[in-house]
């Protein structure tokens, strides 16, 4: 894992693998807190950002090489801009998935196994966008601060 970190702004690097992916969430979520984050604040951004690469590791590097993870964060006034990047394989059609919450009946074992990610993606951040460009996916996610 690579890491650069400066006032305001910080970024990494690390392998599409479980256990890489948990040790850079780790890290930005420490660096969060050593850049006065709330811990409520904090914990919510982890829960989005891993959601986000978990994402990746399972699906955008599924049945090909493990490639590498970029994350760069970005403190703006009272927001935190977080850039996730890789050259996995695209969202299906281009786009994000909607990330409308799964029915819950009262038979558990009838719950769907995903679809709770993007949804709490959605739910946590301000703002989100995914573009494909030269071969890269990349998802900016807002986090409101204040």
């Amino acid at each position: 894992m690579t890491e650069t970190a400066k006032r305001g702004k910080f970024a990494l690097s690390f392998r599409a693998t479980e256990l890489e992916a948990r040790s850079g969430i780790c890290a930005v979520a420490q660096e969060l807190r050593l850049q006065g984050v709330s811990e409520d604040t904090a914990g919510d951004i982890e829960i989005a950002l891993a959601e986000a690469i978990n994402n990746i590791v399972e699906h955008a590097y599924s049945g090909i090489e493990s490639g590498n993870i970029r994350v760069i964060c970005s403190f703006q006034q009272s927001r935190l801009d977080i850039r996730v990047s890789d050259k996995g394989v695209p969202l299906p059609a281009g786009e994000l998935p909607e990330g409308a919450p799964a029915v819950i009946t009262d038979d558990r074992q009838d719950l769907p196994e995903g679809g709770f990610g993007w949804f709490l993606i959605r739910q946590l951040t301000s703002d989100i966008r995914y573009d494909r460009i030269n071969g890269h996916n990349r998802l900016s996610m807002r986090f409101d601060l204040a």
